[in-house]
């Protein structure tokens, strides 16, 4: 059974960065898609980027400007999404997910193993 557990949520000041990590347990990061997404107070499910099994790396929509690095650490099995210069409009529920595909509501995605999420709050 694969099991994922976000943690590195918080609050921080407009500016700030954070790390979030996503440990998994039953699937190797190396051996699939591994992304992370977002939702906020919009209720939309944004995929903010995934890492391939061959280390390729995409950002999408606007999450490509350099304020968000996605890595993983195969020894460890995770993976972590630095994020810099945050915005009150980072602020959201972030999610990371195996094989999670498009889903409309991050609450309630129908494809891939996910997890529980973890809140990020920036405040102005």
């Amino acid at each position: 059974q694969v099991h994922l557990m976000e943690s590195g949520g918080g609050s921080v000041q407009a500016g700030g960065s954070l790390r979030l990590s996503c440990a998994v347990s039953g699937f190797r990061v190396a051996d699939g898609e591994m992304a992370w997404y977002r939702q906020g107070s919009d209720n939309k499910c944004l995929k903010i980027a995934h890492i391939e099994y061959d280390v390729r790396v995409q950002y999408y929509l606007r999450f490509g400007d350099g304020r968000f690095t996605i890595s993983r650490d195969i020894a460890k099995n995770t993976v972590d999404l630095q994020m810099t210069s945050l915005r009150p409009e980072d602020t959201a529920i972030y999610y990371c997910a195996v094989h999670g595909g498009w889903p409309d509501d991050c609450r309630a995605p129908t494809n891939g193993d996910w997890g529980q999420g973890t809140l990020v709050t920036v405040s102005s």
